[in-house]
């Protein structure tokens, strides 16, 4: 007995008619993506800059810790910078400076065997350890030049008349205190230095050793101060035309206003690529974020080893 199938209804083709996007509303999903994305993007850059902050101020603890354990093999912090003189007082090498002394304390004792500490750092077999770059002394925001720069005479308008070596780049530089770079500074670090903490009589903890310097607007580096050499803005920089003297490449200042990352008003303050401040590494090995607000005679303060001034809690 054959049973017949029920028949199907005729379905309309129309019923199932595909409907796209129109141009109008291609665009306004277009535009809330885009808006999306502009809300996002600021938020990834900031953690993506928190993170790399957070790395610096690792890298800076790195080099405080270092400092200090040099402090504790040697009884006194190593030199700003190691130079001879003339009788007119002027640097005749050979310009190994703090950070050259440290690296066997900061994991780079490999790098260190290779220096002659007596030989210039210009000499022809200085060449290898000078253009070495060590990632501790490098902040991760900054546009460090990689791996060397060009160090040398220059003329007023701070363009290179000759090059006497190349240099590897660093961001991080020795506390003189609150005069200009060179000899006999109030902080921890100057030329043929040799502070101990028992000189630091303001307080380890109260007392800056080493802060950022960004090469957006001048050069430093770890080796030392290149004898003859002078320090210039980086190129490109807004800091107009200055001619500083070869210890300025390793050590800096708070003789002129604080502004953190923004305007500073000379090569050889401390500087940084970080939104609202510096980071800075403390006699006694700790670190501390310091923001472009902080008032003026505070940072000046912490930038002598001996003077005698204060600092409030709140500052």
């Amino acid at each position: 007995m054959k049973t017949s199938r029920p028949t199907l209804p005729a379905v309309s083709p129309s019923r199932f008619k595909r409907h796209g996007f129109t141009l109008v509303e291609l665009l306004v999903v277009i535009a809330i993506i885009a808006t999306l994305i502009g809300l996002l993007l600021p938020a990834v850059q900031s953690v993506r800059e928190a993170s790399r902050r957070s790395s610096c101020a690792n890298n800076m603890r790195q080099v405080a810790l270092g400092l200090t354990m040099f402090h504790d093999a040697k009884k006194t912090l190593p030199p700003g910078y190691v130079s001879a003189f003339d009788s007119s007082g002027n640097d005749t090498g050979p310009g190994w400076g703090w950070a050259a002394h440290i690296l066997p304390q900061v994991e780079q004792a490999s790098l260190f065997s290779q220096i002659n500490l007596r030989a210039p750092i210009e000499a022809t077999g200085s060449s290898a350890p000078r253009e070495s770059g060590i990632a501790t002394f490098l902040c991760p925001s900054d546009t460090a030049p990689s791996p060397t720069f060009a160090v040398g005479p220059r003329d007023r308008t701070g363009s290179l008349t000759a090059t006497k070596c190349l240099v590897a780049a660093a961001n991080y530089i020795g506390s003189f205190g609150v005069g200009e770079p060179g000899i006999d500074g109030d902080g921890v670090f100057y030329r043929d230095s040799n502070v101990r903490f028992k000189d630091v009589t303001d307080g380890l903890s109260h007392t800056l050793m080493v802060g950022e310097r960004s090469f957006r607007h001048a050069e430093s580096t770890w080796v030392g101060a290149v004898t003859g050499a002078g320090q210039a803005p980086t190129p490109g920089s807004t800091m107009g035309l200055q001619v500083n003297n070869a210890s300025n490449f390793v050590l800096g200042h708070t003789g002129e206003s604080y502004s953190g990352p923004a305007g500073p008003t000379e090569i050889n303050n401390f500087t940084s690529p970080h939104v609202g401040g510096c980071v800075f590494g403390f006699v006694d090995g700790h670190t501390s974020f310091l923001g472009s607000s902080v008032d003026y005679d505070t940072y000046k303060a912490l930038s002598t080893r001996a003077k005698g001034d204060t600092t409030s809690g709140d500052n």
